[in-house]
């Protein structure tokens, strides 16, 4: 009779802290959160006061879709791990676009129609006039935002022909679920988390030396918003494949705070970047403990209260909302914002995920 060897890598090590509830979890208000504070950062430029609240060179909003990018990363590339390329596409494509594609509809055919009508008293030259409400939906439907007005509307506004100033972090984001499926082809990418580790600090190093890169690639702006957003992502991206080792512990939650706080403020230029995994994961935290309503925690409404913030804004503006100042203003968007997020995901996104789901 033989006795078999245990090899000591055959057992696994004990995990710190424990795994994320994927029900027991506060993301949907955490990320419903994120948006308003967006909807908030944008209104001091709406209303024409400024910058508004910011730190460090980047204002609220900013770090807002810093902290989306980063609960990001960490839930799509435990979908690209856990899903067949197929399956993944499918439900990346249909969490994003159809929303995003409607959103466009209401733009140019609901909101831009008043603002032409209250500007120049008809609508006449509204359908032919640049940029045009057709073209408006057709040169923006691949995520890529290349024109913000539609028919010169809004105007006679602080923050003139510019109907969604949000959107365009969207194309951003899809290039990072892209990156994530292609690195999902990569077995050592599963096997280990260093080649993840790796890639997130080649990001870091790469939006550091982002200045001496410019001049090598035109100045080329897209490149330097996904250097400066990328790091983000895969900030989320490094927590997850650490996940079955470092779980979310009540411990490791607030030093992660801390030593975010620690990066972001005693390194210049790219301390964001660098503190990437330490917000993710302090999200997450925060997740574990925070209470959320239960019709939050079945809704998630956070996505249409992103993509419809800045045009409620606006609509808001062309009435002469701008005069209200910046808090009541934000609190007369944030009640219009809901009712329209809320449709959204109830007309628009739960059904198309749902037969997603079912097509796969």
């Amino acid at each position: 009779m033989s006795t078999a060897v245990l090899k000591p890598n055959a057992i696994p090590a004990p995990m710190i802290g424990n795994r994320l509830d994927p029900r027991g979890n506060s993301l949907n208000l955490i990320r419903l959160v994120l948006a308003f504070m967006v909807l908030l950062a944008h209104s001091w430029h709406i209303v024409g006061d400024g910058n508004g609240w910011g730190f460090r060179g980047e204002n609220l909003g900013g770090w807002a879709v810093a902290g989306f990018f980063g609960i990001s990363g960490y839930l799509i590339t435990a979908s690209r791990f856990s899903n067949r390329i197929g399956p993944y596409l499918v439900h990346r494509v249909a969490r994003i676009f159809p929303a995003f594609i409607v959103c466009l509809v209401v733009m140019a055919f609901g909101f831009a129609p008043i603002a032409y009508l209250i500007q120049h008293g008809s609508l006449q030259g509204f359908l032919h006039t640049p940029t045009t409400p057709l073209n408006s939906i057709f040169a923006n439907m691949t995520l890529h935002i290349v024109s913000y007005d539609i028919a010169g509307t809004p105007a006679g506004v602080p923050y003139a022909k510019a109907w969604n100033g949000s959107l365009w972090t969207l194309y951003f984001e899809f290039l990072c679920y892209l990156l994530v499926a292609l690195i999902g082809f990569l077995p050592l990418f599963k096997k280990t988390p260093w080649p993840m580790i790796g890639a997130f600090v080649l990001s870091v190093v790469l939006w550091a030396n982002i200045d001496a890169l410019k001049p090598y690639l035109q100045s080329n702006l897209d490149f330097e918003l996904a250097a400066r957003l990328v790091p983000y992502f895969l900030g989320g991206a490094v927590v997850q494949v650490l996940s079955s080792r470092i779980g979310i512990h009540k411990v490791a939650g607030p030093v992660a705070i801390v030593l975010a706080g620690l990066s972001i403020f005693l390194v210049d230029g790219f301390g964001g970047q660098l503190a990437a995994p330490f917000i993710a994961y302090g999200l997450l935290w925060i997740s574990t403990w925070l209470p959320q309503p239960a019709f939050v925690a079945q809704h998630d409404i956070s996505y249409g209260a992103y993509i419809y913030a800045f045009p409620v804004q606006q609509f808001l503006a062309v009435f002469g909302g701008y005069h209200w100042g910046v808090w009541w203003f934000t609190l007369a968007a944030t009640a219009c914002t809901i009712p329209l997020a809320a449709a959204s995901w109830f007309f628009v996104e739960r059904p198309v995920m749902r037969r997603a789901k079912k097509s796969v």
